[in-house]
């Protein structure tokens, strides 16, 4: 045995043994899949058994000027979903997964300090088209009983609300008090009202998503269509990627390529004149 698997070996004696869930998501073509009113054709929900109507959701993230926290592979977004109490408050870190090797990601995340057995974080492993990525999250659910519709809090209360729920990785990720710091210099990077549509694949729960972002003039939208199942079993995660994408390519629906998604919007909600978010502060 090596000093390194001795040393991987030590790390994992001190957390909790987990399997995390498997999240595949794949894009479709917007062009092929939306109507005009950029609602899912009918052609796509019969052949997920979905109800037309969608449940609506607003999303927004919070990050400095400099985008400190997506460039260190954090995210802090805020969401409201259609007909539940309160909103969702979400710290995010991804690792990325290399030549398919989650248990050496899951290493570096214990050595980088997150207790994986801990139930309160969620650990997923995200599979797009050729990417993988880990993915540790911590949620909390924040009562907001005199807010209406999909209304998202202002830059002010967005940062007290995350600040009151930064988890102590994210806090000193950098150094101490980082997450903390970087919080209050941090401006808005949204909202966007997405649509989602819940139907089944292979007796999995299947959602596609429909994001309008930004596009890169700043005056319209490009639609962002994601597809995406959730499986505690890693096998079932592979085969079952494998046959949505050629179910999708078979109906012309498919885009061959990884989302991407948080990155895009940090980019678009910040890099036109007109858009400056006059909240940040010096970081």
């Amino acid at each position: 045995m090596t000093g390194m698997d001795m040393a991987r070996n030590t790390v994992w004696d001190k957390a909790l043994p987990v399997t995390p869930d498997h999240e595949v998501r794949l894009l479709l073509d917007a062009a092929a899949v939306l109507d005009e009113d950029h609602q899912l054709k009918t052609t796509i929900l019969s052949a997920f058994g979905m109800h037309e109507t969608a449940t609506k959701m607003s999303v927004q993230f919070l990050d400095t000027s400099g985008k400190d926290l997506c460039n260190s592979s954090w995210s802090a977004r805020i969401r409201r979903i259609e007909n539940k109490p309160g909103l969702e408050l979400t710290f995010k870190k991804r690792f990325d997964i290399a030549e398919g090797d989650i248990d050496e990601a899951l290493a570096l995340a214990s050595e980088r300090g997150f207790a994986i057995g801990d139930n309160k974080n969620e650990v997923q492993v995200e599979w797009g088209y050729m990417k993988q990525t880990l993915s540790i999250s911590r949620k909390k659910w924040v009562a907001e009983p005199d807010s209406a519709g999909l209304d998202l809090p202002g830059t002010k209360d967005s940062r007290q609300m995350l600040t009151e729920g930064v988890p102590d990785q994210f806090n000193n990720w950098c150094c101490n008090k980082w997450g903390i710091s970087a919080i209050a210099a941090s401006g808005i990077f949204g909202p966007i009202i997405v649509s989602r549509w819940d139907g089944f694949w292979k007796g999995l729960r299947l959602y596609i998503e429909v994001w309008p972002i930004l596009d890169a003039a700043g005056i319209g939208f490009d639609y962002m269509v994601e597809a995406s199942f959730t499986t505690n079993c890693r096998t079932t995660a592979a085969g079952e990627q494998a046959n949505l994408q050629a179910f999708l390519m078979d109906k012309g629906w498919f885009v061959a390529s990884d989302s991407g998604k948080t990155k895009l919007i940090m980019e678009r909600y910040s890099s036109y004149p007109g858009l400056e978010n006059t909240d940040f502060k010096e970081f």
